[in-house]
């Protein structure tokens, strides 16, 4: 309870009339306190009572209190977490104050209800600063983005949207701030509804019945690569049935969501400054860049799409796609006055992506030339874990490569040509130079990739 409401408590006990009047500074009988409804001894020396108040406090203070929102979800914290304090220097005035024979509030107390505990709140507050850096941390964990209706393939259905929802930071710290001073367990978040901008109605008679654009990649099914197939699965499924309308704008990190631990993806391979590195996640790229493929042949506008760093074993330079939530995505638009659906599928060692819509009339062509290759740099790093005389390659280097692609879509008598350029730097040759001791048991174990080969040429078309 803040200062003045303290005061407040004190000053309404003072305004009852009194049943017998005590002289005024004479010491009155030491009364059974209770603080926060805990008894807190007045006997023995200022020291001891100001520990059991101060313990009486943080007990106060390491007690749960739940934020909760609507539908059930909620996250629990202990409240000094969630911006909860006791003022030290008002617990001590207090405990001044009930140790004082002749104070007003031990006098205020003996005229009114003498035969009665004395019952006192905690000083307590909230720290505002604290409390809304917790509340902005359970924002990202309650916070959910809607969920447009979208095609299930599998059932021949459509799926219904959902709402969306979003905590009111400062809207919810003053309710929490009223708990804490209550002392109450639960507080509801303040949230806004986030309607769906995809409704069930909206797409019912979207048709699919041809495939305007279709790609696929390989991936590894072995053991070793588990965790990066889990992570192909989950992005897969969460763009897997969106339909695009006339006009609208795809975002691959907004449709398939951050790539955490929270959202159940894993740790697998992913590409970081041009270096095959672990990374949660990993595995999306493939996702993004298959789909790129389809969306390509399809004759989808490409409005945002980044090659990697160092091209890619499962796909051909020039039709990757490298994404990195929040800050680098893949945007596709439909310039058709039809609406299309993604579908894309992980099984049986191959991504598959296409884009599906009423029946294909468009030639698409790909088109990709070489115009200059960079050779690769070779740096060595000296490592104790390795013997001395051995060298181990950690890294095979791969060239750097400028690459000009062409896009020609012809539809009946008309075409036409798009031209892009995409730059992949070199990536550098790692060796591990030994400088251990000798060890004739030692097995060097190179990188596995073998030699990156691309074609100076190279042409793919889709069409009817």
């Amino acid at each position: 309870m803040s200062a003045c409401a303290l005061l407040g408590v004190f000053a309404a006990v003072l305004a009852v009339p009194p049943r017998e009047t005590a002289p005024r500074g004479a010491p009155t009988p030491t009364p059974v306190v209770l603080l926060d409804r805990k008894p807190l001894p007045l006997d023995g020396d200022a020291d001891r009572t100001l520990e059991a108040a101060r313990s009486i406090a943080r007990d106060y203070v390491a007690l749960p209190l739940t934020v909760k929102v609507e539908g059930g979800r909620s996250i629990t914290r202990p409240r000094s977490d969630l911006g909860a304090r006791v003022d030290p220097e008002r617990l001590r005035a207090v405990v001044a104050q009930l140790r004082d024979p002749r104070s007003a509030m031990r006098r205020a107390h003996h005229q009114v209800a003498r035969d009665k505990p004395l019952e006192l709140p905690l000083p307590v507050g909230v720290d505002t600063a604290r409390a809304e850096a917790a509340l902005l941390q359970v924002k990202d964990e309650l916070d959910h983005a809607p969920r447009n209706a979208r095609l299930d393939f599998k059932a021949r259905k459509v799926l219904p949207d959902e709402p969306g929802q979003r905590v009111d930071v400062y809207a919810t710290l003053a309710r929490l701030d009223a708990a804490v001073l209550k002392g109450e367990g639960e507080v509801s978040a303040v949230v806004e509804t986030i309607p769906a901008t995809r409704t069930a109605e909206q797409i019912r008679e979207v048709r699919y019945d041809d495939v305007l654009g279709y790609f696929f990649t390989k991936y590894a099914r072995d053991n070793a690569h588990e965790a990066r197939t889990f992570n192909l699965r989950i992005a897969a499924s969460k763009l897997d049935g969106h339909v695009l309308m006339p006009g609208e704008t795809f975002d691959f990190n907004e449709v398939v969501g951050s790539r955490d631990e929270a959202h159940g993806y894993k740790v697998a391979t992913v590409i970081s400054q041009g270096e095959l590195v672990d990374g949660m996640g990993g595995g999306t790229c493939q996702v993004s860049g298959t789909l790129h493929g389809a969306a390509f042949f399809a004759g989808l506008e490409v409005v945002d799409r980044r090659p990697h760093t160092r091209p890619s074993g499962y796909i051909k330079m020039g039709l990757d796609s490298t994404v990195v939530y929040p800050t680098i995505t893949l945007k596709l638009r439909n310039p058709f006055p039809f609406a299309v659906v993604l579908h894309e599928t992980v099984e049986n060692g191959e991504v598959r992506a296409e884009i599906l819509g009423p029946p294909r009339t468009r030639d698409v062509t790909f088109f990709r030339k070489i115009g200059q290759a960079t050779p690769f740099k070779e740096k060595e790093i000296h490592d104790p874990k390795i013997p001395r005389g051995e060298r181990v390659l950690t890294q095979r280097g791969i060239p750097g490569f400028y690459v000009t692609r062409y896009r020609i879509v012809r539809d009946g008598p008309f075409a036409a040509r798009e031209k892009s350029i995409d730059s992949y730097p070199p990536t550098v040759q790692i060796w591990r130079v030994g400088t251990g001791e000798p060890d004739k048991s030692f097995e060097a174990k190179d990188d596995g990739h073998p030699e990156y080969v691309a074609d100076e040429l190279l042409t793919i078309m889709q069409g009817p």
